[in-house]
């Protein structure tokens, strides 16, 4: 369904994606990159570790701080399959992330063009710059063939 090529953060992000759904987690990827490498990954675990906070940009961000030594990831972009929930751009926002890449969007559960807003917010101590679609039909497509397998 690539409409063109995806850039390949968000080509990697799919693929953790599609790691997540073979582990019977929701298909969502994330990739943390600096200075045009990747320093970071994650996928959806919430089920798999019993922790309703190991979604795709927790685990990234948790292991990227790690990567770099720092809780601040100034200068990284995080590329991510879905739009991120309040918790995660709550996070977002945390970690100083300069830039957001994300594929399809979330009118559920989405918090950035969706539902709160997190960045929009005057309290917002920090805002990223952000690109919505980018991997989207793909992404899109992923999370529909999961969720038609569970019903």
């Amino acid at each position: 369904m690539t409409r063109w090529p995806l850039p390949p953060h968000m080509a990697r992000a799919l693929q953790e994606a599609r790691l997540a759904a073979a582990e019977g987690e929701v298909p969502i990827g994330a990739v943390i990159v600096k200075d045009g490498q990747t320093i970071a990954i994650g996928r959806n675990a919430p089920r798999q570790i019993h922790d309703p906070t190991a979604h795709a940009e927790m685990v990234a961000i948790r292991a990227a701080a790690k990567a770099l030594g720092n809780e601040r990831l100034e200068g990284c972009e995080l590329w991510v399959t879905l739009e991120p929930c309040a918790m995660c751009a709550g996070a977002i926002v945390h970690a100083r992330i300069a830039r957001l890449y994300y594929g399809a969007s979330d009118p559920k559960g989405g918090a950035v063009e969706h539902g709160a807003r997190v960045f929009d917010q005057p309290q917002c101590l920090h805002r990223p710059d952000v690109y919505a679609g980018i991997g989207g039909p793909e992404a899109g497509e992923l999370l529909r063939d999961f969720f038609r397998e569970k019903r």
